[in-house]
């Protein structure tokens, strides 16, 4: 079983810093892309921060500047340093993963139970 578990969601006010953390773990053959996504209440689920499958990062524009993600492989663990926070950053992130948990099965794509970030004016 593979499971992806975030920490570091909380409260901030408004031009304050939090750092989320995930980790991914179980049987676990290669993972190929992870990242956060985040879904604001009423909107879409959007990606916020991930490192694609060429290693390189993607960021959606609201965020750029400001958020950095970074990973540990060898913990399989992903961060998202998010500081300069706007009240419009409040959402709950999901992290997620496409991996593989063999040599032969396909990849897979697994998300987070996903964390609260609010930010307050």
């Amino acid at each position: 079983q593979v499971q992806l578990v975030e920490s570091g969601g909380g409260l901030v006010q408004a031009g304050g810093s939090l750092r989320l953390s995930c980790a991914a773990s179980g049987n676990i053959f290669s993972i190929n892309a992870m990242g956060w996504y985040r879904q604001a209440p009423g909107k879409q689920r959007e990606l916020a921060a991930t490192f694609t499958r060429a290693g390189t990062t993607n960021y959606v524009d609201s965020v750029k500047g400001r958020f950095t993600i970074s990973r540990d492989s060898a913990k399989n663990t992903v961060y998202l340093q998010m500081n300069s926070l706007k009240p419009e950053d409040t959402a709950v992130y999901y992290c997620n993963a496409v991996l593989r948990v063999t040599a032969v099965v396909g990849e897979e794509l697994y998300w987070g139970q996903g964390t609260q970030v609010t930010v307050s004016s």
